[in-house]
This record gives structure tokens, sequence and C-alpha cells, in this order.
């Protein structure tokens, strides 16, 4: 009966396929090479329609020989570039004067009639039942191929049986990539096999994108339910049916492999990790881009995603996609994205994710004073042809009087996004950043905060009508009240806001849902209550006794703060960062 329903679940998802241009066949597995991992009718016909001169080539070079050379090359390829460089840039075959293409994705202008052509030749295959294994008769349910080439596997339960744990147990236990005293498996292999595993059940969907036995992390990707994890349910069909009818559509699965995937190298330029987005990172980059669309430039976003989120990877395809977007008439949107965070942030991740994704070099600036003028360094790339620019919160007010001149003056137009980015203050940045912000704004402060990129956007942004020429994205997890104020869209603009109008977040990846998918903990599981604290601290005195207020919080708050806990948890912070920032990057 299980086995019945699991088919019945294949059955759903490869006719669904089928129908919206995909091509599926029950018989195709026994097309399938798993000693090369590629599906050859595929590659053959692709390269045929789309490459005819390449072809007439390796026929005259090989004969009948052109089709086994050909898979070969692509294999040896495969294993020495990594499956999503060959996707995106192509292989060398001696002989061919170009390198063989083995996919077309959408450039950011529209496509001329040749690109359209090959764009629409891209042969997108669901196969189930697929007979991976050189070493044993062990099947995969369903692999996803691009013209020949796997990009993604599935593992397929239904909630009748099995979970999405026993599919995620099923990777880790039985699909190995390098089964004990045996040669690798091709499809499973990192990185020059499918580019993503996924954990299907009816009402889940886990991914990873590299294989390692029973060390594999895998990811959710679920849509969240009313701020929680998983899925909400589904009154047409399966819980996790927008994995196939949404996120497999054709050009919606194109844009992924073609934009959102990132390889990322190590300090040997050998490739370490693939990135692939989770759900709500999508979701978010898209939604914006379509709104940024269908309502210009000069509007404010939102962005509240909880730590845990991604959201450095987030931030980066945001800013890259927003840099290459055009409108309907093939116009650029924006003339650059200003990027603002914080020193640390900008020095490290950020800085490494927004320069990676970059397909040309030289479009990314970031902007740190090395041997000049941060203005200076600033105003030069805003002026010339730098397509992304990264600041920091100190350099951020005379960022956005640059744009808001070359807007006014030259009618360029910015998209700005403001990272959470914070800054002490102490020194003469912290001076100058204090300048810009209200009495009210610097009396926040006086308990010892410290000055946010929310709290500049608020001052900088106080009394100012809309400005037509520049975006404002803002991502926090904790937006304060100007914040929502601010940036924020109240469900029917029409109305003033009030009570069941009032602001709400362009996009919403909740702290309860970061929690119960396990990227953050819950710190409200073993906090101390004040009551406590008092009782703790008295250690037993009468606890009617009549103390003066502020000298009781004082002594409480004395001793949660020299408690041995608090001060180990404060030492081991600064032990770790001097270890991870002093000792092992001076090795």
């Amino acid at each position: 009966m299980s086995l019945h329903k699991e088919i019945s679940f294949e059955d759903e998802i490869c006719q669904h396929l089928d129908a919206h241009g995909w091509l599926y066949a029950d018989k195709d597995a026994a097309n399938y090479d798993p000693s090369l991992a590629l599906f050859p009718d595929d590659v053959i016909a692709w390269v045929r329609e789309t490459q005819p001169d390449a072809w007439k080539v390796l026929t005259k070079n090989h004969g009948d020989a052109a089709a086994a050379t050909l898979l070969k090359r692509l294999r040896v390829s495969l294993d020495r570039s990594g499956t999503l460089n060959v996707l995106r840039s192509g292989f060398d075959v001696l002989g061919v004067s170009s390198k063989v293409k083995m996919s077309q994705f959408k450039p950011a202008m529209g496509m001329n009639p040749d690109i359209t052509k090959r764009y629409d030749a891209n042969r997108l295959r669901v196969v189930r039942q697929v007979h991976y294994s050189v070493h044993n008769e062990l099947n995969i349910d369903l692999v996803l191929f691009l013209n020949g080439i796997p990009v993604a596997t599935a593992e397929l339960k239904t909630d009748f049986t099995q979970s999405v744990e026993d599919a995620v147990d099923q990777y880790r236990f039985d699909r190995l990539p390098s089964p004990k005293g045996q040669p690798h498996e091709p499809l499973l292999t990192f990185p020059s096999g499918a580019l993503v595993h996924f954990a299907i059940s009816s009402s889940r969907v886990k991914m990873t994108t590299k294989l390692a036995g029973a060390k594999t992390d895998f990811l959710p990707f679920d849509l969240g339910d009313d701020e929680s994890a998983g899925n909400p349910p589904n009154p047409n069909g399966h819980k996790t049916a927008y994995l196939w009818e949404n996120v497999w559509q054709r050009d919606s699965w194109l844009d992924i492999l073609g934009r959102y995937l990132i390889a990322e190298q190590d300090n040997k330029k050998q490739i370490k990790s693939v990135v692939f987005p989770r759900y709500h990172q999508l979701d978010v980059t898209r939604k914006l881009l379509d709104t940024v669309l269908s309502e210009g430039p000069g509007k404010k976003y939102l962005i509240q995603h909880s730590a845990g989120s991604g959201k450095t990877k987030s931030i980066a395809w945001t800013a890259h996609f927003l840099s290459d977007l055009h409108d309907g008439s093939d116009s650029k949107v924006f003339d650059s994205v200003i990027v603002v965070s914080d020193r640390n942030v900008i020095d490290g991740q950020l800085s490494e994710a927004i320069e990676g994704m970059q397909r040309n070099k030289g479009v990314v600036a970031t902007i740190k004073g090395k041997g000049g003028s941060k203005s200076a360094e600033l105003a030069a790339a805003l002026s010339g042809d730098k397509k992304i620019v990264v600041c920091t919160i100190q350099t951020f007010p005379f960022a956005l009087k640059t744009v808001r001149d070359l807007a006014a003056t030259e009618g360029k137009r910015f998209a700005v996004i403001a990272d959470e980015a914070h800054s002490s203050q102490t020194g003469t940045a912290a001076a100058k950043l204090k300048a810009v912000l209200s009495a009210e704004e610097l009396k926040e402060l006086e308990d010892g905060g410290e000055i946010s990129s929310e709290d500049l956007l608020a001052a900088q942004m106080a009394g100012r009508a809309n400005e037509s020429g520049i975006t404002y994205i803002a991502f926090t997890a904790t937006p304060k009240a100007t914040t929502l104020t601010n940036f924020g869209r109240r469900p029917d603009p029409t109305k003033p806001a009030g009570e069941g109008n009032l602001p709400e977040p362009f996009h919403l990846y909740s702290m309860q849902q970061a929690i119960e998918e396990g990227f953050i903990l819950d710190v409200l599981q073993n906090y101390t209550t004040y009551k406590l604290a008092f009782k703790l601290a008295s250690r037993g005195s009468d606890p009617t006794q009549q103390v003066e207020h502020s000298e009781a919080m004082k002594g409480v708050m004395r001793w949660v703060r020299l408690h041995p806990y608090n001060i180990a948890q404060k030492v081991q912070v600064v032990v770790e960062h001097y270890r991870e920032m002093v000792i092992l990057r001076h090795r």
C-alpha cells in the first residue's frame, strides 16, 4: 500500500511537470548512463540543435564516435570544473573553436531572436526511479536534468507512511557519494554531480547541495506557516506542491540555476560549497524585483528577516539583481546600488558575498578609504561605472547626500540597501553621526545603546517628501517603531494608520520560524526574572522589606553583570574573537 502511494506521489509530480514544459516518459530511466551520470540523448540533441557548427566539426573529426567523444569530454569537464561552472560557461572540445555551451539563461536585457531560440531549446527533463549507481541496484525517486546534465535529485515520502526525515536519512546513510572501498558515484559527488538534493514529503521539504554521508547538513525549504516553521494547508493538494508547481516551473528553475546558485571557493580556488537559496530568500528577492518594476523607483521597503535567515546572502542577491534590473523598454532601473553595513561585516562576509557574485570584475566597489579620502573614493564610485557600492555606517550620511545630489542634478536613480548596522558612540566618527540625529533619538542612546542605520535613516528622512530617484530597502531582524513607520506598508494604503491598518514589513521571516527551524536559540527558555534575581541576590532576606527602587535595581543588575556565568560568557567571546581575528588571520 505504501509503495502504491509513493508511486502515485511520483506520478503526480512527473505528470504536472510533463504538462508544463518538461520532458517525461515512463521508460526514460533506461536511457540514463550511470557511469557518466548523463542523459546522453538530451546532451546530443541540445548540441546539435543549438550549435550545429560545433557538431559538424565533431562528426568530421570523429565520425560515428562523435557522440561518445562529446559525452566523454563533457564528463571530464564536469569532474574538473564542477557542474555549475560547465552549465554557465561551457567546456572546451579539441578541434572546436569556441566553447560548447550547455545551457542558455535569460540575460538582464531583452533577448535577441537567437538567444530566445536557444533559451526555448533548453531541454528540462524529469526521470523517475533512476538506477544511478555503478556499484549496486539502488534507485533515486526523481532526477531533474538540464540538457542531459543532472541538476537535482529528490527522494519522496508520503506522510501516510514516512516523514521528510526518512528521506533525509536515506540520503545520509544509503546515498553515499563515495561508498566504502568503491569509486565515487558520479551523480552524487560534489561538485561534479547534481547541484542540489531534495528530501520531500507531503508536508515538508529539505535540501542540501553537498552529500557527505552521516555528516550531510540539510536545510529547510518550506514556505513557513503563519510565522512558524512548516507549510500551510493546501486546499488543492499536498502542502509541498509549491515545489514542483512554482519552484520547478520552467522559467523559475532556469532562473535559479542561472542566477541564484553560488559556487564558493577556498584559498586554493577550489569549490568548497554551493549555495542554493532557502525559500524565503528566493521569495523576498523575486517579490522585491516584481514590486519595484510595477511601482517604479522611489519607494521604501522593510525586510524583517530574523537572525539565522541568511541575511548576508539575501542582501547580496538583492544588490546584484537590482543593479541588473531593466524595465519593459530595456532601460536600466538604477544607476547604482548602495549597500551600507558595519565595518566588521563589510571587512568579512558581506563584501565576500557581494564580490563573489559578480560575473564581471570591477563592477563592485567597497569604500574603505585606504590611501585616500573616503568621500572622494565614494564620489568617484557613484559617478563612475560601479554598479554596486558598499560602504560603512560612518560613511553613510555622506553617501546619502551624494546620491541625493546626483538624483536631483543629473536625474540618476539609486537603490539604497541598509543592513542592520551599528556603530559605537565614541570617537570622531560617532560625533559626526550624532550630529544628524534628533534630540529625541540622542536621548534614546543615553543608556549605552549604539547608533544604528535605522537611527540614521529615520533622521535623514524625517520631514522629507518622497524622493523619486532613490529606493530605500531596510533589512533588519527587530525593527524599531520609527523604522516600521518610515518603511512599513499599511494593508490598506488608502486609509490612515490605525488599529487593523498599522504599517507592516514588506517581507517577513520571523524569529519564531528561525527558532523552530533550528537556526537560533529561544532566549526565553532560560531567562531569569527580576523577581527571582532579587530573591537570589537577597539570599533569604525579608521579601517584604521596603527599599529604594533605583538602588534595588542597580543592585540586581550589578548581581546579574557580575554573576560567574555571565562573566564566563563574556570571557569566551573576548578569547574567541582574539583567536579568530588576530591569531588565525596573522598566521
